[in-house]
């Protein structure tokens, strides 16, 4: 049940409405997520300034398998809807690929570095090894993609904690629970 009413369109604040006019636009409708995080200008629009520029970082399909691993470990139902759905109609990633980034791997190996890497930084909060870094550098990523790695993590994370706390209404299908996987 959502913790919190998302907003109509009208009392949008004024300072979140561009933002969120441009995602409508963009995706053809207003999901609840972003409705209710208009609510905080500061919030709603740093989160979308982040994504954004993070959108530029790696390829799609590593992004919404880095968004799959790291909303499977914050067991964020919302973003596992959103990401599940983008992967497979966006990034074009059949439904056993979507599987495997959930479980922080992919077939392509260069990927599958790159979501074991992900997955390690959100479950060690960072406190990455040695040989953790060895593995995603020797796999083909210079330390720049390593730093959009984590912060991929951390603007995914982002929404995760954000819909974890306020649980607003699914605008996806639903997908399989993560101990059915």
């Amino acid at each position: 049940m959502a913790r919190t009413s998302p907003l109509n369109p009208e009392p949008v604040p004024v300072d979140s409405k561009p933002t969120l006019d441009a995602f409508t636009k963009n995706i053809g409708f207003t999901p609840t997520m972003m409705t209710t995080f208009a609510q905080s200008p500061i919030a709603f629009n740093g989160w979308a300034t982040l994504r954004g520029s993070l959108c530029k970082a790696l390829d799609v399909k590593t992004r919404d398998s880095i968004g799959l691993a790291v909303s499977e470990v914050n067991a964020c139902n919302y973003c596992l809807t959103v990401h599940s759905f983008t992967a497979q109609h966006m990034a074009k990633l059949p439904p056993d690929e979507i599987i495997f980034a959930r479980k922080g791997h992919a077939t392509a190996p260069q990927r599958d570095a790159a979501v074991q890497f992900a997955r390690k930084v959100i479950e060690t909060r960072g406190q990455v090894t040695d040989a953790d870094l060895i593995a995603i550098r020797d796999a083909g990523y210079t330390d720049a993609n390593v730093m959009e790695i984590v912060a991929l993590v951390a603007m995914y994370s982002l929404t995760n904690f954000f819909n974890n706390v306020f649980d607003p209404e699914k605008d996806f299908p639903a997908v399989t629970p993560a101990g059915s996987i």
